[in-house]
């Protein structure tokens, strides 16, 4: 079965989208950062190293520093399907990235975005 073409698009090119889509919302490029970095471990310095590199989704992930061991309280649904019901991998944390980045467009508080687990 063929790879999805969305893993050889590199993050510069999705990233201004989503800049873009939030600041309409009246929120800013330094929350998608955040959330991004909680995401998957890069630092403010690392984000913009794979954003002058131009690395593809697949690399990008696959260097990630650590990602966070919440993610997978990420639940909802982004593009029509659940992310917690996605099996490939890689496909899910793309669609986790997209809903953290969605919830920032809607007004989500930040701390409600950056999953916890309940106490």
């Amino acid at each position: 079965m063929p790879r999805h073409r969305i893993f050889t698009t590199s993050l510069a090119s999705i990233y201004p989208h989503y800049v873009a889509k939030v600041e309409r919302k009246g929120r800013t490029r330094a929350e998608v950062d955040e959330v991004i970095c909680w995401l998957t471990g890069y630092d403010a310095a690392g984000l913009t190293d794979v954003l002058a590199r131009e690395v593809d989704l697949e690399t990008f992930f696959a260097q990630a520093p650590a990602m966070n061991p919440n993610a997978s309280l990420i639940t909802g649904v982004i593009c029509g399907t659940r992310v917690e019901e996605i099996e490939d991998p890689l496909m899910q944390q793309i669609r986790w990235m997209d809903k953290l980045v969605d919830e920032v467009a809607r007004g989500k508080r930040m701390s409600s975005i950056l999953r916890t687990p309940a106490s």
